[in-house]
């Protein structure tokens, strides 16, 4: 059945995608009994995490952002100048989020997503585990997600 009743529109919206992730969450929530038990703990909302890092000069160079949710931390960037990689830093950095994220978020678990020219090898490392590959992702790339647990 067809129903002519809808507008389609297809713009960047912030507000009409912060609905929309509400909604969503609200029925994921009410649908699933673990989402339900988690919401209202400190553990059930999203909570951001950031670490930074810069020289005694004030010079940014480097940094990690994320968040907390749900016993996980979620990296989704990290990145070092390249003057400073192999250095250590990008671990540092890497290792203060863990540990703010078990420390003060109660995460036991950390995830993030990296493509093959960026850094599986060093997420490796840090004692991550690559639990999907999908290859082509843009053309060309193949994307990794990894796991780990924080200890």
């Amino acid at each position: 059945m067809v129903c002519r009743m809808f507008r389609i529109e297809a713009e960047v919206d912030k507000a009409r995608h912060d609905l929309l992730r509400s909604r969503l969450r609200d029925t994921d929530t009410a649908a699933s009994p673990v989402l339900a038990a988690l919401r209202g703990t400190p553990g059930g909302r999203e909570r951001p995490l950031h670490v930074w890092a810069s020289r005694e000069t004030g010079d940014f160079v480097g940094g990690l952002a994320g968040h907390t949710w749900a016993t996980w931390l979620h990296v989704t960037y990290l990145w070092v100048d390249g003057r400073h990689r192999g250095s250590g830093l990008g671990s540092r950095l890497l290792a203060e989020a863990e540990r703010i994220a078990r420390a003060d978020h109660g995460c036991r678990h950390a995830r993030l997503d990296t493509w093959d020219f960026q850094a599986p090898d060093f997420y490796r490392k840090q004692g991550y585990q690559v639990v999907s590959v999908i290859p082509g992702y843009p053309p060309g790339i193949t994307e990794y997600t990894l796991t780990k647990r924080l200890g």
